[in-house]
């Protein structure tokens, strides 16, 4: 990461290590596989990408806070508020999710088509996405849902709207039909459904050596998750499911909707 004129070396620092600290880098990864199986050049979505990773990790940095999950690990390494102090862990979150919007912005061509992508990002990163999706999580903490239409509510802006978005984003680039985008979106909706699930199951039965962050947090914490509403086994049931769902979303774009078929399958089976 580049600094520009008078930028603090200790806030780019902080930027860099949450940023450059490895991970599975799914959003980036699904804006350059949707942006190729619309037939467009993965390397024109390039910036689109980085901007969702950039958003993905001020998300992270800022779940991690003592005012929020207060985590001590996160991507297999300390958190970036244990290491840089909460403030600037903040403020640290607030440059990513704005150097976004900026390269988006400048990188991204037509410009009609930056536009339309910045629209996109603002609403799966905002109040009405994932912030708002953050907030009602925080609030059914250590409550009982009514029923797993209203957690899944919760994660389709907590966790899916930014996957969702990220689908979007590669289709845009790639100037799409309104069809297609439907149809990807589709796709990113039932993912980000399955990712959460899978996600809730690693707290579970998964090591922190695996996952690169704590495990079995969720039960201490009082969350509403999916084994908890629907025990592990109908869990896993469940998100089979979506994951099928997802994949017949990708039916009317042939062979060229493989790498996102594969994909899906990954979040699926994954241990991390």
């Amino acid at each position: 990461m580049q600094a520009a004129p008078g930028v603090p070396a200790r806030l780019l620092e902080s930027m860099s290590y949450s940023l450059l600290a490895g991970g599975k880098r799914l959003r980036p990864i699904l804006v350059l596989l949707a942006c190729e199986a619309c037939g467009g050049d993965w390397k024109r979505a390039l910036p689109a990408a980085c901007a969702m990773e950039m958003i993905h990790t001020y998300s992270l940095i800022h779940d991690d806070l003592p005012a929020m999950d207060n985590d001590d690990y996160r991507r297999g390494r300390k958190t970036n508020h244990v290491v840089y102090g909460e403030a600037l862990a903040i403020l640290a979150g607030d440059g990513l999710l704005t150097l976004a919007f900026e390269l988006v912005a400048r990188e991204t061509q037509p410009p009609e088509v930056a536009a339309a992508c910045c629209a996109d990002l603002a609403r799966a990163a905002g109040y009405a996405g994932m912030v708002g999706g953050q907030v009602a999580d925080l609030e059914a903490e250590g409550k009982t849902l009514s029923s797993v239409e209203e957690l899944e509510a919760i994660h389709r802006r907590k966790t899916g709207a930014l996957l969702t978005c990220s689908l979007t984003l590669g289709a845009r680039v790639a100037q799409a039909d309104s069809a297609t985008l439907e149809g990807l979106a589709t796709y990113g909706r039932c993912l980000g459904l399955a990712f959460q699930i899978t996600d809730d199951l690693l707290d579970v039965r998964g090591t922190q050596a695996a996952t690169g962050k704590a495990v079995k947090k969720d039960a201490a914490r009082g969350k509403q998750t999916y084994p908890v509403m629907l025990g592990e086994e109908a869990s896993v049931v469940r998100a089979e499911l979506l994951v099928a769902q997802a994949i017949e979303a990708l039916r009317p774009l042939g062979s060229k909707g493989q790498s996102l078929e594969a994909l899906a399958r990954f979040v699926l089976d994954r241990d991390h």
